[in-house]
């Protein structure tokens, strides 16, 4: 429970920026190790159809992920502002808000999945061969969709209150337990996908608690605050909340942007490949985290630097941290490109059998899928400028843009213009397109400086 008190006014910016971001990404990158051995474990020890289930149910992370990146973004900015104006109490209730609002919700959205499991996975594009499988994953992640939404936003509070190494452990144990428990449950105990999904809850629930205890025990800087009961502080939460929303709503918009690409994704991919082409894309969708861990990992180092210097109006401190979050996502992005395109074979046969016309499919996509990683990243740094200067409308119009109004129509029209590398080109062709609109806008001073 050590915090690394961090001073986010004072400090360097450069110096604040590393300390915040090491133990960040180092937190996610163990969580995408995590995801990345799940999908190993259940490719070789389930089968291929089981992998093409996960990829099915894999919009319900992306919910869940988006709702508390949302709230968690939102109470962050706005407590970060307060504490620019040296406003503890409005810090602290921001807070408490953003965190109980985020379980609400997730107990909401998990009782309507678990009461309509069926129609949920035929939204998302399951058929028949896979909804067995598809069910028996999803019924287990719903159920832990509370407690996920929960440690999603409490995060933000961590890392705030001057504790991201804190943070790092708890993301890095709940990955251990996960590996572990994924092996127990696949290979010995022969539970097959159900287990793969009761693993990845138990390590979720895990790490929620650590977290509850963390926040109610040991923080320094920031604290939950009692929320009364009465009319009109019922009136201020929702408020409260509803601010929050609208300065998280990119967040939130982006992973679920990520939702509609798998589900629209696996529709074209199953519709051209069949159930192998599925699995094939699943793959890259395992791998897509890794664009999105580094981009978020850039944009909450950077935030609570930003929005602090936005309450005290310094726009050197602000100039600073956004030069260097572009410079560090330009070279997580090549680094990204680069491992996409040598390690194709290495990451295809992580999840699938090499004989398997799957893993065919895989090779010769990664290497261009693996292009949209670059300005991915990129763009995930820039919206994230966005929404720590409270610009949530530039924030979500580009949301908009990346994950809608570019890509799905992306998978429509390259398929038939380029065969089936056209699948694979549909988000680089996105995300391009978006980061030369976020260009001409930033050089027009349409997004605020």
């Amino acid at each position: 429970m050590k915090r690394d008190s961090l001073d986010f006014e004072k400090e360097p910016v450069g110096r604040l920026f590393h300390s915040m971001f090491l133990p960040t990404l180092m937190g996610m990158v163990s969580m995408v190790v995590l995801n990345v051995t799940d999908g190993a474990f259940v490719g070789h020890g389930v089968g291929s159809d089981a992998l093409a289930a996960v990829n099915i149910v894999a919009p319900l992370f992306t919910i869940s992920a988006g709702v508390g990146m949302m709230l968690g973004i939102g109470c962050s900015v706005a407590a970060s502002i307060h504490l620019g104006h040296h406003n503890q109490h409005a810090a602290n209730l921001n807070l408490t808000q953003g965190i109980l609002a985020s379980f609400v919700i997730g107990l909401v959205v998990s009782i309507v999945v678990l009461c309509n499991q069926e129609a949920v996975c035929r939204l998302f594009g399951c058929t028949d061969i896979l909804m067995p499988h598809a069910c028996s994953y999803l019924r287990w992640i719903a159920a832990a969709m509370p407690i996920n939404m929960f440690g999603a936003t409490a995060m933000f509070m961590v890392r705030l209150d001057g504790s991201p190494k804190f943070a790092m452990v708890i993301n890095c144990t709940a990955a251990v337990i996960n590996i572990f428990l994924d092996w127990l449950f696949v290979f010995p105990l022969k539970m097959g996908l159900e287990g793969a999904a009761i693993a990845t809850s138990i390590a979720f629930s895990f790490c929620g608690v650590l977290l509850l205890i963390y926040i109610l025990k040991y923080t320094k800087n920031v604290h939950l605050a009692r929320i009364k009961a009465s009319q009109k502080s019922v009136r201020l939460t929702l408020r409260n909340i509803g601010y929050q929303c609208r300065i998280g709503f990119s967040a939130f918009l982006s992973e679920i942007a990520i939702a509609a690409v798998i589900v629209v994704g696996n529709y074209a991919f199953v519709s051209r490949l069949g159930e192998d082409g599925v699995a094939a894309f699943s793959v890259a969708c395992y791998c897509l985290p890794v664009a999105f861990m580094m981009g978020n990992a850039i944009v909450q180092s950077i935030q609570p630097i930003v929005s602090i210097a936005y309450g005290q109006d310094r726009k050197d401190r602000i100039a600073s941290a956004t030069r260097l979050a572009l410079s560090t996502g330009f070279g997580a992005g090549i680094i990204a490109l680069i491992l996409m395109s040598v390690g194709a074979k290495l990451i295809s046969g992580i999840f699938l059998p090499s004989a398997t016309n799957a893993f065919a499919l895989c090779v010769e996509g990664l290497p261009i899928f693996g292009v949209a990683f670059l300005f991915t990243i990129i763009n995930l740094v820039m919206i994230g400028y966005m929404q720590s200067t409270e610009q949530a409308r530039q924030a979500t119009l580009f949301t908009m843009l990346r994950g809608f109004v570019f890509s799905i129509p992306c998978f429509a029209i390259l398929p038939p213009v380029f065969g089936d590398s056209g699948l694979w080109l549909a988000m680089p062709f996105a995300e391009l397109i978006t980061g030369i609109a976020i260009a001409i806008a930033w050089k027009f001073k349409a997004i605020k400086r």
